[in-house]
């Protein structure tokens, strides 16, 4: 049974319903996103990304543009009666929504595999290591939306996805030696589909080029390019051009350095014992 697309989350409905309401309001003023963005003093990024739906519209620049706009009250009532969130924070909530549209994805995981790659049961493990913990209730619908999706890999389209993952993550008994078995089958599955390139760091190796830590690049459909960095309390969205391309330059130095996908499948039989 293929999994279920997990429905569009609400609050970031909203935000680009808002986002059109501000790019309707700045077209009908006469004014280019560069034009409005000196005027509120921000940078351009900033009101693309805002009428866009992927960046937050804050109460204090929903009132600036309000004046400056004149749209009477619209934007900060909007921003005041956007949902809150549930499950999941705003970020995360607005990664997921970019991963699910991307036509390619290149993630870097040097802590544990990414959840695209994960077994339900070590989805499981992982949220139970939280500090503070989850209350035992929230881990098994969270670790179910995790594994929804992967549904992207499955897909008559899927995206295009590259993955470099530091060798000791591997070794990791998360869960225990059963959890970690199955999740290594797992990921020889994974490894044989056509949309994936599936690539370990080696232990062996002295160095690599992602000492600083994880992070993932998209491609929008419309082929704009961005960058998602997540961290203990947080994540970052990159999108300025020259960022991003570091980052690639990264992931491509990471894809050199790590072993071919052939022999990264070598590398799971090993661990598999079946070699």
């Amino acid at each position: 049974m293929s999994a279920r697309r997990p429905p569009r989350p609400k609050n970031l409905t909203s935000m680009k319903m808002l986002g059109k309401q501000l790019g309707a309001a700045r077209r009908a003023a006469g004014l280019t996103q560069s034009a409005l963005a000196e005027l509120v003093r921000v940078d351009e990024e900033t009101i693309a990304s805002i009428e866009q739906g992927r960046r937050a519209l804050k109460p204090d620049l929903a009132t600036v543009l309000d004046d400056v706009l004149q749209t009477k009250g619209t934007l900060p009532a909007g921003v005041a009666n956007l949902p809150e969130i549930d499950q999941f924070p705003m970020w995360a909530e607005l990664y997921m929504e970019h991963e699910r549209e991307a036509i390619a994805l290149s993630l870097y995981a040097n802590q544990v595999l990414p959840g695209l790659l994960q077994t339900r049961a070590y989805a499981e493990a992982v949220l139970r290591e939280r500090v503070p913990a989850y209350d035992p209730e929230e881990i098994e619908p969270k670790a179910a939306a995790r594994i929804e999706r992967q549904e992207i890999l499955h897909r008559k389209s899927p995206p295009t996805v590259s993955f470099a993952i530091w060798e000791p993550v591997l070794h990791l008994a998360i869960g225990g030696p059963d959890v970690r078995a199955e999740q290594l089958r797992h990921l020889r599955l994974c490894a044989e589909l056509p949309s994936v390139s599936l690539q370990f760091l080696p232990m062996a190796g002295p160095a690599h080029a992602g000492l600083d830590g994880p992070f993932v690049l998209l491609e929008t459909p419309d082929h704009q390019h961005l960058a998602y960095i997540e961290g203990q309390r947080g994540s970052q969205w990159v999108s300025d051009a020259d960022e991003v391309s570091i980052l690639a330059r990264k992931h491509a130095m990471l894809r050199a350095q790590a072993l071919s996908p052939l022999e990264s499948k070598g590398l799971l039989d090993r661990l598999l014992g079946e070699r």
